[in-house]
């Protein structure tokens, strides 16, 4: 598969509902990347060629900069980067648009957090501490577990889980709010009461600020790329998924996910660690 870069401009219109890097999984291609939807509602190609997509809107720092300096501007809501696509994409390394978003956010003194799986963030521990000074920044670093195994067939093409737990602790040492989201849990691989200690613990051994965890959804583009990694990957797996996200579901069953939350609300409490993301 070829991949290929697209390089887009901004209007005002769009900016709220855009990412930096449009990219479905982009040189990541994670098998549960959120951004397959994005994708697909961008491109409008429903299939698994957002692994090797990425578009970039060139001008997104000049954008939100005139955005910032509206009197409307609301500076008592947070922005977040990195819900749709990852603010650290290996190719922010040559267009710098997300350390450029951190000093403008932090000139206007809006509140703002991240969530990366790249440990690239650190490059910027000068700008989010500057930015710290003058208004909330909180950054959360994506390790939905830190079993090997799990890892490289969840999440090819992403930094290891403890080297975004050492960008972690590089972070906090500097100053800033970090912590780590486990997210997604993947029901049946990742989830077991095992796997979710350990990684609790290694989270807890490099001193998180915070420790907060979601279980696997599934909708549009990101469904259909899931699911077929899942019978190619854990095809045993693929019946009890169908009954899980029955119906067209995009979450699993409360019950599920409730039981999931408490296994990690018990394990974190005994590691001393805090679910509080913000202070």
């Amino acid at each position: 598969m070829t991949s290929w870069l697209s390089i887009r401009t901004w209007t005002r219109e769009n900016m709220r509902r855009s990412s930096r890097y449009s990219a479905s999984g982009g040189s990541r291609g994670t098998s549960n990347c959120p951004s397959g939807r994005t994708f697909v509602d961008t491109t409008r190609i429903a299939d698994d060629s957002f692994a090797s997509v990425i578009l970039v809107k060139v001008n997104f720092v000049e954008v939100l900069s005139k955005e910032l300096s509206r009197e409307r501007w609301d500076r008592d809501t947070s922005v977040a980067l990195g819900t749709a696509t990852d603010p650290y994409q290996p190719i922010e390394g040559q267009y710098k648009l997300t350390r450029g978003a951190i000093v403008e956010l932090g000139a206007s003194k809006t509140p703002f957090g991240i969530v990366t799986k790249g440990p690239m963030v650190m490059r910027d521990a000068d700008v989010l501490q500057q930015a710290s000074r003058s208004a909330r920044v909180t950054v959360c670093v994506s390790v939905p577990t830190v079993d090997e195994d799990a890892w490289r067939k969840l999440e090819p093409g992403t930094a290891h889980p403890r080297q975004r737990l050492r960008a972690v602790r590089a972070l906090r040492r500097a100053g800033i709010r970090a912590g780590v989201l486990m997210a997604p849990l993947v029901p049946g691989i990742t989830t077991s009461r095992r796997l979710v200690e350990s990684t609790l613990a290694a989270i807890a051994e490099h001193d998180a600020a915070f420790v907060g965890a979601n279980v696997l959804h599934l909708e549009g583009g990101t469904r259909d790329h899931f699911m077929r990694y899942l019978a190619k990957d854990f095809p045993s797996l693929v019946a009890g998924y169908e009954r899980l996200f029955a119906h067209g579901a995009k979450r699993v069953p409360k019950t599920y996910s409730a039981a999931v939350h408490e296994t990690v609300r018990e394990l974190r409490e005994a590691l001393g660690l805090s679910e509080k993301r913000f202070e």
